[in-house]
């Protein structure tokens, strides 16, 4: 006791404060763990994700501690020997006490929709401040949770105030040479907390993704972690490295071998077995339409019983992959056929990629109409479809006589059912797009639709166990089963549907807890987050049929054309699911995690983009891939493509121009 005395007051307060910040840091880890779905991990195997946590943990705090040594070592600003001092310390700390802890309730609430900890593509929202502020303040009790962080605030400053009052009434009868030796151990050991470990390499985030699965990942990770180091992360192309990785895409995409041309253009004739007769395309992209959550997998809560029944009468891919996870980059890979690899921000935001190829301009003679209920504003949607998409008409929300109910604009059945109108009134072919967003927080169903519709309830219990956060979600995912039943009755009552191929496909799936619907990978490695239909539907023009062929969203487009009878200019990754040559396989790229994978026979592929380190993963069981011959040639082969698509699609984004 006497050495702790001896101790000099600022080292003391100092390590006070430490302690009150661990104890938050715990407490928080503690809730994400206690309040989220655990993935089906227990307390008892996740001890190495918490002492990794407790590592991550102690970095953070010790940066702020050292900041603190070396400020508070000022005679100037010296809490314990300067009038101005104890001000200016308190001032400092309930500033970085708000900003912790208002870092840890984005985080959950990041958390609790993308069951992914805070990274740095939240700046995206900044993009579009209006619509996300408007998103969260209707999703969220925002003054309650203000209120909220400013009684921690000061709850944290009480105790470090405290620890101020009982350091300051106990004077230190510290020497000059202790106070030097124990500022300078004090400093050695905040340092050697913030290096991470014995090691020449320092503790490095991508470590948490060698415990086993993203959950425990996750929950080693705080937000500080997560999104400082995502930050940094940046893509670029290398064009040498494009060009050498060249032949593995001319091999999968049947391109012309090439050792100094990157040429990707592929001159698609019509094929047989197509439609002659010019049929319109309704193109529906579904906002986070998840498989998992839905009946074409049999979940137990029966969800999308209309989509269902649409799924087994027309021509259903169940095993498609969104090459990614968020609105805007789903999109964008639909209409251009390039994965959105672009880091931090999305493709659709960058200058230099806003200009692209899409095969919606080879459908010549067609009107091209592109229907969404709210602003195209969103994520400069606006510039990727009128700067690409010739003679596009778009239809927003002020467009819309329906009302609007939210951040989102007006309803999806209204939205449905007024784009449903103008393409009645069409007197030439059309390619039109809806895209819909109410499937999305804050879950709102409209009053006029409330009677009809008909909310349910179930347990909190059975929501968690088949894939619900909540029944505000569970009621909001069958309003998007009921919108689009709504949309089809109306669409049969018009001349125009009986030659229309409509097409719905998931802009993106959600991650979460899949349970034993699919095997664990899916949960455990976030495919449920790019898991999504996708339907070909007419009954009159396409024969019914279920394929279990894996398959990307980049396929949508290169698909409808084939079906039209059209010729097209392919230039990007997407292929024809309906052509024979076409190999099935499907690329995924993560950004919140920095992987890059692919999705082929009975693997998942995956591997970190910093570190290299490598994952197979079986998608069809539980079983782990046997350490045999024929899976070490799967996963080089596997390897090769996930390097040369990654690869190809940073070149693409910057090189897929369109014809002027």
């Amino acid at each position: 006791m006497k050495r702790i005395i001896k101790l000099p007051a600022l080292i003391r307060w100092i390590l006070w404060t430490g302690f009150i910040f661990l104890i938050l840091f715990t407490l928080m880890r503690l809730g994400l763990f206690l309040f989220f779905s655990k993935q089906g991990n227990t307390f008892g195997n996740l001890t190495n994700a918490f002492f990794l946590g407790l590592r991550f943990d102690l970095r953070t705090i010790s940066i702020i501690l050292l900041v603190m040594l070396l400020l508070g070592s000022l005679p100037w600003i010296h809490p314990f020997k300067s009038k101005g001092g104890k001000r200016f310390w308190t001032i400092l700390l309930s500033v970085i006490v708000f900003l912790l802890l208002f870092l840890f309730v984005v985080d959950f609430a990041h958390y609790a929709y993308l069951v992914q900890r805070l990274n740095a593509s939240v700046l995206n929202y900044l993009e579009d401040a209006g619509i996300s502020l408007n998103m969260v303040w209707q999703s969220y009790p925002v003054i309650r949770l203000v209120l909220g962080l400013l009684l921690a605030t000061w709850m944290i400053m009480w105790l470090i105030r405290l620890a101020y009052r009982r350091v300051r009434n106990k004077p230190s009868a510290a020497d000059k040479k202790t106070r030097i030796i124990s500022s300078v151990v004090t400093f050695l050991v905040l340092g050697f907390f913030v290096f991470g470990r014995f090691n020449q390499y320092p503790l490095r985030w991508s470590d948490a993704f060698a415990l086993g699965n993203d959950y425990k990942a996750n929950l080693a990770l705080n937000p500080f972690e997560s999104f400082f180091n995502t930050l940094k992360f940046r893509n670029k192309y290398d064009e040498k490295k494009v060009k050498s990785l060249y032949p593995v895409i001319a091999q999968y995409y049947q391109l012309p071998v090439s050792d100094s041309v990157l040429n990707y253009t592929r001159l698609v004739s019509p094929r047989p077995g197509s439609l002659t007769s010019k049929p319109n395309i309704v193109l529906v992209i579904c906002e986070s339409f998840s498989g998992y959550k839905s009946s074409m997998w049999g979940n137990p809560l029966n969800t999308t019983p209309f989509f269902d029944s649409m799924s087994r009468q027309g021509l259903f891919f169940d095993h498609c992959f969104t090459p990614t996870y968020g609105t805007a980059r789903g999109i964008w890979a639909t209409i251009t056929g390039t994965p959105d690899v672009e880091m931090p921000k999305t493709a659709s935001r960058n200058p230099g990629a806003v200009d692209q190829h899409s095969i919606i301009n080879d459908f010549s003679g067609y009107e091209k109409l592109y229907f969404l209920g709210g602003s195209a504003s969103w994520a400069n949607v606006r510039g990727l479809l009128t700067n690409n998409i010739t003679g596009l008409k778009l239809y927003e929300g002020e467009d819309f006589k329906s009302p609007t109910i939210d951040v989102w604009g007006i309803s999806d059945k209204n939205l449905f059912l007024e784009s449903n109108k103008i393409l009645g009134q069409q007197e030439k072919p059309f390619f039109a797009v809806i895209q819909t967003a109410d499937n999305h927080r804050p879950y709102t169903i409209p009053k006029e639709d409330q009677e009809e519709f008909k909310k349910v309830d179930f347990p909190l219990d059975s929501l968690r166990k088949y894939g619900f956060e909540s029944i505000d979600e569970l009621n909001a995912f069958r309003y998007t089963d009921f919108c689009y039943r709504k949309f089809i009755e109306a669409a049969r009552q018009e001349k125009y549907f009986n030659n229309t191929v409509f097409v719905f496909i998931g802009d993106h799936g959600i991650p979460g807890n899949a349970g034993k619907m699919f095997p664990q990978s899916w949960t455990e490695q976030r495919l449920t987050a790019m898991h999504v239909p996708l339907l070909f539907y007419n009954p009159s023009l396409i024969a019914p049929r279920r394929s279990n062929m894996i398959c990307s969203q980049l396929d949508v487009l290169p698909t409808i054309a084939g079906l039209s009878n059209i010729s097209y200019n392919n230039t990007t990754l997407g292929k024809d699911l309906l052509d024979s040559t076409s190999r099935a396989f499907a690329f995924i790229f993560d950004p919140d995690l920095n992987m890059s994978g692919v999705v082929k026979g009975d693997y998942f592929y995956r591997r970190q983009i910093k570190t290299g380190k490598e994952e197979l993963f079986s998608v069809v069981n539980n079983n782990k891939p046997a350490k045999d011959a024929a899976t070490d040639s799967s996963m080089h082969e596997m390897r090769n493509l996930t390097e040369a698509l990654h690869e190809t699609a940073k070149y693409l984004l910057l090189n897929n121009k369109k014809n002027h």
